[in-house]
């Protein structure tokens, strides 16, 4: 009798032999390991493929930086006006710093000094008040001229220009000075009204800061 076989038992329970049975391992705990192996490298694989992908097409980490120092040496911050534009609003000269000269290049009489006595409610010192000179009477078309030295292009006219919406400002060869003319044409109506004119004025003395660009490094 065995030694395996328990006692009082026999026939076909008896166990014969020297050798114990062999147990196996589970074969589906093999098959979940191996998975989870193989699904962790291709995961690695498909990983590294889009890293890749990723370099080719964007340059790598030296074309991200260099964008990087690009976006940072252009970034542009509003600054108070430039010193051309300080001196330009300095410099301009107020109503009562300017004469005059209302001409009337129309055919409807009295309307130089309408106008005239309109602008001097306004503070302007008035000059001559009459007809236009022949190089201009009858051939303006529009709401009017405004006409002085080259000098008052930055001064005297760009201040009396706004009392009149429309008109063409021009110079001539007079010698400096902040006399300037306003020849009335056809197609004048009116003065720009008071309240508009003086918010001009203020735009005028006031220009608007202008953004400046700085360099900075990161």
């Amino acid at each position: 009798m065995s030694m395996l076989t328990p006692p009082g038992m026999g026939g076909q329970y008896r166990i014969t032999g020297d050798k114990y049975p062999r147990m196996r391992r589970p074969r589906g705990r093999r098959r979940l390991v191996f998975l989870v192996i193989a699904s962790t490298a291709a995961l690695g694989l498909i990983g590294w493929g889009t890293l890749q992908l990723i370099d080719v097409f964007t340059g790598g980490d030296k074309a991200t930086a260099a964008g990087s120092k690009a976006v940072c040496a252009t970034k542009a911050s509003p600054s108070a006006t430039t010193s051309t534009e300080s001196a330009t609003a300095g410099s301009l000269p107020k109503p009562d710093q300017i004469t005059v000269n209302v001409l009337n290049a129309t055919p409807r009489s009295g309307l130089a000094k309408e106008t005239a006595d309109e602008l001097k409610k306004r503070g302007f010192r008035i000059g001559d008040v009459g007809n236009a000179t022949d190089t201009y009477d009858k051939k303006v078309d529009g709401p009017g001229i405004l006409l002085g030295a080259k000098a008052a292009y930055s001064a005297a006219l760009p201040v009396l220009n706004t009392q009149l919406s429309g008109a063409e400002v021009k110079t001539d060869g007079r010698d400096k000075t902040t006399e300037v003319d306003l020849i009335i044409g056809a197609g004048f109506k009116e003065l720009t009204t008071k309240e508009d004119a003086e918010k001009a004025l203020a735009v005028l003395a006031r220009p608007q800061p202008t953004p400046s660009t700085t360099k900075k490094t990161c």
